[in-house]
């Protein structure tokens, strides 16, 4: 596994809640505001790959015309994508990422749907792997961690960490990830989405990071791989 020539810079973003309705009303009526911000942050700082840890829409009714307006600024990214389906927005047949057209868009990647669980970047030596939401049901996020086949591998999760939580007798879905779940990865960083507020979660020998939303956060996570190992520091939204 050859180390690239240069340094990767990864943009980590989540809970973007796409919508025509509460996301929408937050930002003067436009729900892709959210995005549009994302979009040009990772632009500014130059992300080699943008990654979206779930929820990038509030739910799988939203109308072609905010679709069309997704897949435009997807397209016009100027950076690969990689979309992993959340509990709001599970790749279930109909869903948004099919009514949008956001799988034949060439620099987007849609795990569950275009991959299946992970999405290679060879002139990275980068692997990007997570388990996407299917359906509305209970699942494992960082179930069956990979084996390493590139110099740099990175983990997406969608769902709720909780810290030492026996799960014997799980109440309600809850998506849960612990804290041996992440180490068990192995990742170089874990990206995950679900929470509205950036924290870094896990036992620290994983670099494990909620992005938080863009509305609360108001930031991204900006995660350098290269020869110093990995560092992680939070962006300040700017402006579409």
């Amino acid at each position: 596994m050859t180390r690239p020539d240069r340094d990767i810079l990864l943009a980590h973003s989540s809970d973007l809640h796409v919508d025509e309705g509460f996301t929408a009303r937050v930002y003067d009526g436009d729900g892709t505001a959210g995005l549009g911000r994302v979009l040009a942050t990772a632009r500014a700082a130059g992300a080699d790959v943008l990654l979206l840890a779930g929820d990038t829409f509030d739910n799988n009714r939203v109308g072609p015309a905010t679709l069309d307006r997704v897949a435009g600024m997807l397209a016009d990214a100027g950076m690969p994508v990689v979309l992993l389906p959340g509990n709001h927005d599970p790749a279930l047949s109909g869903s948004v990422f099919h009514r949008g057209g956001l799988t034949e868009i060439a620099n987007v990647h849609v795990l569950g749907l275009t991959h299946e669980v992970a999405v290679l970047f060879p002139e990275h030596g980068l692997e990007v792997w997570g388990h996407a939401h299917l359906d509305y049901e209970d699942m494992t996020p960082l179930r069956g961690p990979r084996p390493r086949t590139t110099h740099w591998q990175v983990a997406m999760g969608h769902g709720h960490f909780e810290w030492r939580r026996d799960r014997a007798n799980p109440l309600r879905p809850s998506w849960l990830i612990s804290e041996d779940e992440i180490s068990a990865t192995a990742a170089d960083y874990l990206a995950l989405g679900h929470w509205d507020r950036a924290v870094a979660v896990g036992d620290g020998d994983v670099p494990a990071y909620y992005s938080g939303s863009p509305e609360l956060a108001k930031t991204v996570n900006l995660v350098r791989l290269g020869a110093d190992g990995v560092q992680v520091r939070r962006e300040a939204l700017i402006a579409a």
